[in-house]
């Protein structure tokens, strides 16, 4: 996704009311982190389940997050998810980046990025990929979500190689 549209991605959902931007810097999401980074609006964690943590206590506290992390990262997490997240219901954005998309990307991304949609239902956490031209409605439907108090997935796929 080009570096415009991941730029009015962030700008998008802060106008929605998603107030905190927490995770593990990727990449494949590198132009919204640098956005949130320069709005001053970031906490960058170490591990996916910190971010999640922390994401969960501001949204029980009533301040809409936004998790952003890469696929490996995500499948780290599943544990935190579903006995956290999907339990109790929590109504979070995830914004994962979608390694090993390619099928000639690294092979290390290879596999997770083969199995990354049916994780995803596995878990029932609900999702949708974001383009250039699809990007706004998906958000919306995001933010109709969380108001739902409903958790979902925003996928970005990664197109390039390091």
């Amino acid at each position: 996704m080009n570096k415009e549209t991941q730029r009015k991605i962030f700008h998008y959902l802060k106008k929605q009311k998603i107030e905190n931007f927490v995770g593990v810097p990727d990449s494949t999401l590198k132009y919204f982190i640098d956005e949130c980074l320069k709005n001053n609006n970031i906490i960058i964690t170490t591990r996916e389940e910190e971010a999640i943590g922390i994401a969960t206590g501001m949204t029980l506290s009533k301040s809409n997050s936004l998790v952003f992390m890469q696929n490996a990262g995500f499948a780290n997490s599943i544990s935190t998810i579903t006995s956290l997240v999907k339990l109790y219901e929590i109504p979070l954005v995830f914004l994962i980046g979608w390694r090993g998309y390619l099928s000639d990307d690294a092979p290390e991304h290879l596999k997770i990025g083969q199995i990354q949609p049916d994780l995803l239902k596995l878990i029932g956490l609900k999702s949708q990929i974001l383009t250039e031209k699809n990007w706004k409605m998906k958000c919306d439907w995001a933010i109709e979500q969380i108001k739902q108090k409903k958790s979902c997935a925003l996928v970005i796929r990664r197109m390039f190689h390091d």
